[in-house]
C-alpha cells in the first residue's frame, strides 16, 4: 500500500470546488496543457529549419500558423499539388500567440467525403520544447483534406485543403458489384438482396461511386444497398477518380421473391457449457456457454440468451460467466418466418480457482553502447530485455517503441538513427500474469569528429583511518575517468607493481602494508592518459573485538482487539556496537533474501509475517533476531481493489507522478477513475482538473504534478 494522506473524493467535488472548477475551467485547461508534448518527431525549434527529406528536399512547403484566436488559424494554405510536401505548423510568439494558448493541427481521417491518407496530429504552444514550431513530411493525393484544432472549445478552427493532380491520370477506376442474401433453389433472393459496390483507382484515387436501381437515376453510393421489393431488378454502378475519369457503367441483375410462407416450424436450438471443472462438476474460474441453432425452412433470423433472469439479449458469441455461484442460462431462436422456439436452459456452478501463480514476471532492460560524457550513445544503442518468473515460466516478452504498439521481443533491439527514444517493455508468464510496463529512455547522437585528447582520470582512497592516516583493515580505491569527445573505452589499474588489469569497480586492498595503485584510461578514439598513482598504508584492525553488536526490532502500527496490525505494520531495527562500530544492518521479510536496512520497513500484505534481522560490526561479528506479527485488511479501506500501479497513468500516458494512497485507501488512479462512464471527453478532463486541484490543496501533489496529470487526461481517449 501507500503512506496515508488526507482524502479526496473522485468525480464528486464539494460545492465550492465545483463552483471553482466551473469558473476556472478555461484557464486551467490552458495551464494544464502547456506541458503537453508532441507525438510526432519535431524539427529543431532552435534552428527553425525544415527537416530534410530522405532523398531530396521537398519543393512544396505548406505553412499553418496560430495565435490567440480560438475561432480560426492565423494563416493556412487553401490549395496544394499532389505529391510530396512539407507541412509546417507554428503557434509561437512570432505568429501572435501572447497568452501561451496551445493549438493542434489535426487532419481529419474519419469524416466521409475527404481524403484520409495523411495522418497529421501536431500539438504546439509557445512554451513547449520547440517554442511552438514543428514540421512533418507527407505525401498528398488529389482531393480534399479537412483539418481542424482538436483542443476543447476550439471547434471553429477548421478548414479544407484542396489538392489537385498533375493531369497524368487518364485511366478510369475499376469498379465491381456483388449481390448477397439468402437464395432459393432457383437463385432468387428470399425477402431481400444486398448489393455491395467496390471501386479502386491506382492513379489519382477514387473520388466518388454512384449507383441506380432499375433506371431510377444515379445517386451517391455510401454503403451496401438493400433491395427488398419483390420482382426483377437491375442495379447499375459507376465510379469517377480525382482526375475526372469515369468508368463504364456496370450492372447486376437479380430477382427478389417472397420468403416461403409455408415455414411454421421453429428453429432447433441447443446449448453446451464448457470450461475446466473440478471433481464435483463445478466450473473453475469461469464457464463458457455456446448456443447453436439451425432451421431447415426459412433459416435462423436471431438467437437470444438470458443469464440468471437478467432479460433476453442478442446472442452473437459464446457467453463467458465468471461470477462465482450457481447460474442458469436460458436460450431461444427465431427463424425468418417468425417462428420462435421454446426457451431451453442449462444450469451450472462456477467455483473460485485454487490460488496459483498470481505474481507477474520480473523484467529488466539494459541499454548498451558507447557513450559520451552526457550519457548519450554514440552512433547506436542496443536494448536487451531479460525476464524471470519464480513460480511459473515466462511465456512471452514484448516491447514497444514510444507510443507504438507492443510487439514480440526475440533478440536485442538496436537503434542506429540519431534521436531520443523510449522503449517500453513487459512480460507474461504461463499463468497469464502480465507485468506492469517498464521503460528506458536514452538518446543516440552522431559520433564526434576525430578525438586527439586523452581522457581525464583520477583516483580517491577511502576507508577508516587511524591517527597516523593509515587505513585500518582495508582501503578502497575508486577511479573516475571522463572524456568529453569520443567517450571512455576502458579504465585500467595496477596494484603494487603488478600488470595493468581492467577496472570495473572500486578496488578493496585489505593486506597490511604499504601500497601503490597506478591507473590510466583510454577513450574510443584510441587516446590513452598518462599513468597516475595513489599511495597508502593498510594496518591490521583491532583484533580485540569479538563481541557481536546488540540488535533489536520494534513493530508499530494500528492494532485491533486481537493485537493484529490493521492495514500495515512498520518494523524499526536498532543496532549498537561499543567496540569496532556497526558496519551493516540487514533484514529479510518472510522467506525473502536479506537486504540492507536503510530505514523503517512497512509490511502491508495481509497475513502472517516474520521479519528477520542481523547486524555486523567492523570486526565482522554478527548478531541476529526476528519478530513475527499478523497484518489484517483495513475495514475502512474505501478502495479494497486499488489500482496500485507505481505511477499515475491515464490510457497510454504515464505521468511519472507517484500513485500514492490519498488517505482512505484510494490511490490517485482510483480517484481519476478512467474506466468510469463520462458523457464526453470534456467531462472527463473537467473531472481530472477538479480532482487534482483538491489534491494540490490537500498537499498530496504539487502544481507541477497536477500539470502532468491534466495533460495526460487531455491527450487520452477517455470519454471520446
Amino acid at each position: 500500500m501507500y503512506s496515508r494522506l488526507p482524502s479526496a473524493t473522485p468525480r464528486k467535488p464539494g460545492p465550492i470546488a465545483r463552483l471553482r472548477a466551473a469558473a476556472g475551467r478555461f484557464a486551467v485547461a490552458i495551464l494544464g496543457l502547456l506541458v503537453a508534448t508532441l507525438w510526432l518527431a519535431p524539427a529543431s525549434a532552435a534552428q527553425r529549419t525544415p527537416e530534410p527529406a530522405a532523398e531530396t528536399a521537398l519543393a512544396q512547403v505548406l505553412t499553418w500558423t496560430a495565435n490567440d484566436s480560438i475561432t480560426s488559424y492565423a494563416s493556412a494554405p487553401s490549395t496544394a499539388t499532389a505529391g510530396a510536401a512539407t507541412i509546417v505548423f507554428e503557434n509561437s510568439t512570432a505568429t501572435g500567440n501572447t497568452t501561451g494558448l496551445p493549438h493542434t493541427l489535426t487532419f481529419d481521417t474519419s469524416t466521409p467525403g475527404y481524403n484520409h491518407d495523411v495522418d497529421v496530429n501536431i500539438l504546439a504552444s509557445p512554451f513547449d520544447a520547440n517554442e511552438g514550431r514543428y514540421e512533418v513530411n507527407v505525401n498528398l493525393s488529389p482531393g480534399e483534406y479537412r483539418y481542424y484544432c482538436d483542443m476543447p472549445g476550439h471547434g471553429q478552427m477548421t478548414g479544407v485543403l484542396v489538392v489537385t493532380g498533375d493531369g497524368s491520370d487518364t485511366t478510369a477506376p475499376e469498379v465491381s458489384a456483388e449481390v448477397t442474401g439468402q437464395t432459393d433453389d432457383q437463385g432468387n433472393y428470399l425477402g431481400s438482396a444486398t448489393v455491395a459496390v467496390t471501386a479502386t483507382d491506382a492513379g489519382s484515387g477514387v473520388a466518388s461511386v454512384e449507383y441506380e436501381i432499375d433506371d431510377t437515376g444515379f445517386q451517391p453510393y455510401t454503403g451496401p444497398v438493400t433491395v427488398d421489393r419483390v420482382g426483377d431488378h437491375s442495379v447499375q454502378y459507376r465510379a469517377t477518380d480525382n482526375a475526372g475519369n469515369t468508368s463504364p457503367t456496370g450492372s447486376v441483375q437479380f430477382s427478389v421473391v417472397e420468403p416461403d410462407p409455408g415455414d411454421t416450424t421453429p428453429p432447433e436450438v441447443s446449448a453446451e457449457v464448457g470450461g475446466q471443472t473440478d471433481g464435483q462438476g463445478g466450473y473453475v474460474g469461469s464457464a463458457t456457454v455456446t448456443v447453436a441453432a439451425n432451421d431447415t425452412g426459412s433459416g435462423v433470423a436471431s438467437v437470444e440468451y438470458e443469464l440468471d433472469g437478467g432479460g433476453f439479449r442478442t446472442y452473437s458469441a459464446p457467453v463467458v460467466v465468471d461470477t462465482v455461484g450457481e447460474h442458469i442460462v436460458r436460450y431461444r431462436a427465431t427463424d425468418n418466418a417468425g417462428n420462435a422456439s421454446q426457451a431451453g436452459s442449462v444450469s451450472f456452478t462456477v467455483v473460485p480457482p485454487e490460488p496459483g501463480d498470481t505474481t507477474p514476471p520480473r523484467v529488466i532492460a539494459e541499454v548498451a553502447g558507447e557513450q559520451d560524457a552526457g550519457g548519450n550513445y554514440l552512433g547506436s544503442a542496443t536494448v536487451t530485455l531479460a525476464a524471470q518468473d519464480a513460480e511459473s515460466e515466462v511465456d512471452s516478452v514484448e516491447y514497444a517503441i514510444g507510443a507504438g504498439a507492443f510487439q514480440a521481443y526475440t533478440t536485442p533491439v538496436t537503434f542506429d538513427r540519431p534521436g531520443e527514444y523510449t522503449v517500453r517493455y513487459r512480460a507474461t508468464d504461463t499463468a497469464g500474469n502480465t507485468s506492469q510496463p517498464g521503460s528506458v529512455s536514452f538518446a543516440v547522437v552522431e559520433p564526434p569528429p576525430d578525438d586527439t585528447t586523452a581522457p581525464e582520470v583520477s583516483a580517491e582512497v577511502n576507508g577508516e583511518t587511524d591517527g597516523q592516516g593509515n587505513y585500518v583493515g582495508s582501503a578502497t580505491v575508486t577511479i573516475s575517468a571522463t572524456d568529453a569527445r569520443s567517450g571512455i573505452a576502458a579504465v585500467e589499474y595496477a596494484l603494487d607493481g603488478e600488470g595493468f588489469t581492467e577496472y570495473t569497480q572500486p578496488i578493496v586492498v585489505n593486506q597490511a602494508g604499504e601500497h601503490t595503485v597506478r591507473y590510466r584510461a583510454g577513450d574510443n578514439a584510441g587516446n590513452t592518459s598518462e599513468v597516475g598513482s595513489v599511495a597508502f598504508t593498510v594496518v591490521e584492525a583491532d583484533p580485540g573485538d569479538t563481541t557481536p553488536p546488540e540488535v533489536s526490532a520494534e513493530v508499530n502500527g494500528e492494532t485491533d482487539e486481537r493485537g493484529d496490525y490493521v492495514g500495515s505494520a512498520t518494523v524499526t531495527i536498532s543496532a549498537t556496537d561499543a567496540r569496532s562500530g556497526i558496519a551493516a544492518v540487514e533484514y529479510a521479510v518472510d522467506e525473502g533474501e536479506f537486504r540492507l536496512y536503510e530505514g523503517p520497513v512497512t509490511v502491508d500484505r495481509p497475513g502472517e509475517h516474520t521479519v528477520r534481522y542481523r547486524a555486523t560490526d567492523n570486526a565482522e561479528n554478527t548478531a541476529e533476531g526476528a519478530v513475527s506479527f499478523i497484518v489484517v485488511v483495513d475495514p475502512t479501506d474505501a478502495c479494497p481493489d486499488s489500482d496500485e500501479r507505481p505511477t499515475v497513468t491515464i490510457g497510454d500516458y504515464d505521468t511519472g507522478v507517484a500513485n500514492v494512497d490519498t488517505g482512505n485507501g484510494c490511490t490517485i488512479n482510483d480517484l481519476i477513475a478512467e474506466d468510469a462512464e463520462y458523457a464526453n471527453h470534456g467531462e472527463f478532463v473537467d473531472h481530472v482538473q477538479a480532482l487534482t486541484r483538491e489534491l494540490v490543496a490537500a498537499g498530496i501533489i504539487t502544481d507541477g504534478d497536477r500539470g502532468r496529470i491534466v495533460s495526460a487526461a487531455a491527450r487520452s481517449d477517455v470519454g471520446k
